[in-house]
């Protein structure tokens, strides 16, 4: 897998093969977002860069909910707020966290929480 595919946009329609289907083998944070909220914008480039660096360890699915079908996936999550960042592992959601937050903040999220990451 090369970097460019370490970060995707998803939608309803994809979300159980490249969300739930993929974290059987590699965790995938879900970013669910909105293009009028600034705290996801503000937190979308510090993940990514948290991506890349894990170097497909871990994976990053946007799901912008305000297109087509989306907000559905965000209430059968009960998703309260955005930007709600998931991590899945498994096939099951294994923790969240709501609102941008700093780098240290994810990257120990992401550490405490995986079970199935495996670190250098």
């Amino acid at each position: 897998m090369t970097p460019s595919n370490y970060v995707f946009d998803i939608d309803l329609d994809d979300f159980e093969e490249k969300v739930l289907k993929a974290s059987h083998q590699t965790p995938v944070l879900v970013d669910f977002w909105a293009d009028w909220c600034s705290p996801c914008l503000f937190i979308d480039p510090i993940l990514k860069e948290i991506i890349k660096e894990y170097q497909g360890k871990v994976l990053l699915a946007k799901l912008e909910v305000d297109e087509g079908e989306n907000m559905k996936l965000a209430g059968k999550y009960k998703v309260r707020g955005f930007p709600t960042i998931m991590l899945f592992e498994e096939g099951i959601e294994v923790e969240r966290f709501s609102s941008a937050r700093p780098k240290s903040f994810i990257v120990d999220f992401i550490e405490a929480n995986s079970r199935i990451l495996v670190l250098d």
